[in-house]
């Protein structure tokens, strides 16, 4: 639930939730709310409640676990399996990088280069050899991202058909359906959760998920530091931003992450990795989930 950049300025997902929470209905958030992919998901939920017979809450976790199921999952594993090629290419990058290092200083010696033209020579041939791995082994950083590009959106889309449907954009009908379609302690799937009960669970599920990837990392870059840091703080900020949106939105998010912490631990599972076609890699281990646990409990010194 991160990112997302549209025509024009920048949009953050952050902005979009705030919008929501605020219920402004001008603006850029207007225009929004009523886009013909927000129109599709309302049609999807509603036609989703009515073939199913489902009461709403139902209806709104199993419209989020099949989304994430059937959209994300095949994406979440085809970056899977590009990330692992381009770790595979680590050792090949490095051997080559080295060898071209020693022809340019040879080259360099010979033409009277300085230290600056050399320098330049050498990352430019690197930049082209390492353009051509990619191409050859079919595993661009870029195409990496597209469960970002699709994700993201989605979410948004969702979110904002389940608002219209709150609020009774959609129509009145099916406000009232909503309103009746909840169940334990969120009945009125329009009003906001004011036990607190599911922001407080979304915001520590997100904080889950950050932990869990962030103690599989070894060695961590300075920019992948501020990047935890920064999904630490969005999760924690997401937990009063649900207790202002209507349970319906709550929900969905809370399930929605829910999902995405089951599919990625999924794809840690080695039978699963190989189902589809993900290549082995030297990080790999055999016993994915007792190295998770192993490794929560050290960095957070669970144990004694």
């Amino acid at each position: 639930m991160w990112r997302l950049a549209r025509g024009g300025r920048p949009v953050t997902v952050a902005a979009v939730v705030a919008a929501t929470a605020s219920g402004s209905p001008g603006g850029w958030y207007g225009w929004l709310a009523q886009t013909a992919p927000v129109h599709w998901a309302e049609g999807g939920l509603v036609a989703l409640q009515a073939a199913a017979g489902l009461p709403w809450w139902a209806a709104i976790v199993c419209g989020g676990a099949a989304l994430r199921t059937a959209v994300t999952l095949p994406l979440a594993a085809h970056q899977s399996r590009l990330l692992a090629k381009l770790e595979n290419l680590q050792p090949e990058i490095k051997q080559l990088s080295e060898r071209l290092r020693y022809e340019v200083s040879v080259r360099g010696k010979q033409l009277g280069w300085s230290d600056k033209v050399a320098r330049f020579h050498f990352k430019k041939n690197l930049r082209r050899i390492i353009t051509e791995l990619y191409i050859r082994d079919n595993c661009h950083p870029f195409k990496a991202t597209l469960l970002v590009w699709v994700q993201i959106p989605m979410w948004v889309f969702v979110s904002l058909a389940l608002r219209n449907c709150s609020v009774g954009a959609l129509n009145s009908e099916v406000q009232e359906q909503f309103s009746t379609g909840g169940t334990l302690w969120f009945t009125d799937l329009t009003a906001p959760d004011s036990t607190w009960i599911l922001p407080v669970s979304l915001g520590l599920l997100n904080l889950l998920i950050v932990e869990i990837f962030a103690s599989q990392k070894m060695e961590v870059s300075r920019f992948q530091k501020l990047a935890t840091n920064f999904f630490r703080v969005l999760s924690v900020v997401m937990i009063p931003v649900a207790a202002t949106v209507p349970s319906s939105m709550a929900l969905y998010w809370l399930s929605s992450s829910f999902m995405g912490l089951s599919h990625n631990l999924l794809l840690r599972s080695p039978t699963f990795r190989r189902l589809c076609c993900i290549p082995r890699t030297k990080s790999d281990s055999d016993t994915p989930y007792r190295d998770i646990v192993s490794a929560l409990t050290t960095r957070y010194g669970f144990k004694k």
